[in-house]
């Protein structure tokens, strides 16, 4: 028989202390222990909203900016989605030309007469494309060889060449004042994103042809044709659209009633690219 183990007094009379924990790194803990997730910093997004939050003033002016953006963003969509549908009447480059009569000996009588793109002769829209813009109908807006081709050029020309499609130009004409920014800039490709997407080409096209400055307070090729042809736009020619379009570039120094010898020469090179584009078929399926 097994004499009985003698009972240890200390360890029963004594009360059991807890172990102390010991923080261990993380090279010592073992493969199947994580290490507890760090508290990420707040972004400096975070950072700036609390700053403002704690600032009741510049609260008020953020929340002030927010409102005015959104009213404008939503103010010029729907502007844009309205101007779709509605001929437009006026645009701040007829405004503007009316305001430098001021004071001064020229007539400040407006010619503008709004017609529909049926009622316009093709003849006409071909010849806008073939001199402005020959990639129109491909394009989503912007010509980026085109760019790419007048910064190169620009380099060594003493006159500046620019590079703005018939989408950038009815951007800046209907939307836009005149003069040269970087903000009028971005504003200008802002609305020829807008209206490439919500109007399409030949709406476009259409808005062109009506609000071009085509001759001394004289806006679009009906009251072109009417002015210095004597016929409505619908039974134009290819050499008078031609002409037309040849003035384009600067309608106030050039002549479409006295052509210069340039305009001549620049009315049949036109005519000669609206033969090598196909004919209107170019512009058929806009």
């Amino acid at each position: 028989m097994n004499p009985q183990r003698p009972v240890n007094k200390f360890r029963t009379n004594t009360p059991q202390q807890p172990r102390p924990k010991v923080s261990r790194s993380f090279t010592e803990r073992g493969p199947n222990e994580q290490r507890p997730p760090a508290k990420s910093d707040p972004s400096r997004w975070q950072q700036m909203r609390r700053f403002i939050r704690n600032r009741p003033i510049l609260e008020q002016v953020y929340r002030f900016c927010i409102r005015v953006f959104l009213w404008l963003f939503f103010g010029s969509l729907g502007y844009v989605i309205a101007l779709k549908y509605v001929p437009v009447f006026v645009t701040p480059l007829v405004v503007s030309r009316w305001l430098d009569t001021f004071g001064t000996d020229e007539n400040s009588h407006v010619y503008k007469k709004w017609r529909s793109y049926e009622a316009i002769s093709k003849e006409a829209a071909l010849a806008v494309v073939a001199s402005e813009d020959q990639d129109f109908p491909r394009h989503w807006g912007f010509d980026f060889d085109e760019i790419q081709d007048a910064i190169k050029e620009n380099k060594t020309r003493k006159r500046v060449r620019g590079a703005s499609t018939i989408s950038q130009q009815v951007a800046k004409n209907v939307f836009l004042w005149n003069g040269r920014s970087y903000l009028r800039k971005g504003l200008e490709v802002y609305f020829t994103v807008l209206i490439e997407f919500i109007w399409g080409k030949e709406r476009i096209l259409e808005v062109y042809l009506n609000v071009a400055e085509t001759g001394p307070m004289t806006f679009g090729v009906e009251a072109a044709s009417q002015r210095y042809y004597g016929h409505p736009a619908a039974t134009l020619s290819r050499t008078e659209a031609a002409r037309i379009a040849a003035v384009l570039p600067n309608p106030r120094l050039f002549s479409i009633k006295n052509p210069s010898n340039y305009i001549q020469r620049r009315t049949a090179q036109i005519s000669r690219q609206m033969r090598y584009l196909g004919g209107q078929k170019y512009i058929r399926n806009l």
